[in-house]
């Protein structure tokens, strides 16, 4: 797992940042600061996104791929271009029922 962010003032493809890895989830940090944080993430075949549960929104894209979310129970089928948000204090998975790339954007501020 890399945690450099990508460099500023540089031009980027997000989906060829980040490779897969066989049986892994792989994340790469776009960009980290103390109010909130975008990262890339790859996820292989059969692989899941821990369930947690996080005191903020976190939204997601997927930008290759389709991944299935499931959140407080309830299931939904993302593919490429479609994104979701995951609501704070809601139980959710990430699964991978074929390989997918997504963009995980959390922001920590507005919640005070």
């Amino acid at each position: 797992m890399e945690n450099t962010e990508v460099e500023n003032s540089k031009a980027f493809i997000v989906v060829e940042i980040i490779e897969y890895v066989p049986n892994a989830v792989v994340i790469k940090t776009i960009i980290k600061k103390t109010t909130g944080n975008v990262t890339a993430v790859s996820v292989d075949t059969g692989e899941n996104i821990t369930e947690k549960i996080s005191p903020f929104d976190r939204f997601i894209q997927i930008i290759e791929g389709r991944a299935e979310i499931i959140i407080d129970n309830s299931s939904q089928t993302l593919e490429t271009g479609q994104s979701i948000i995951i609501p704070a204090n809601s139980q959710n998975t990430i699964k991978a029922n074929e390989r997918f790339k997504m963009i995980s954007t959390i922001i920590k501020s507005g919640y005070e």
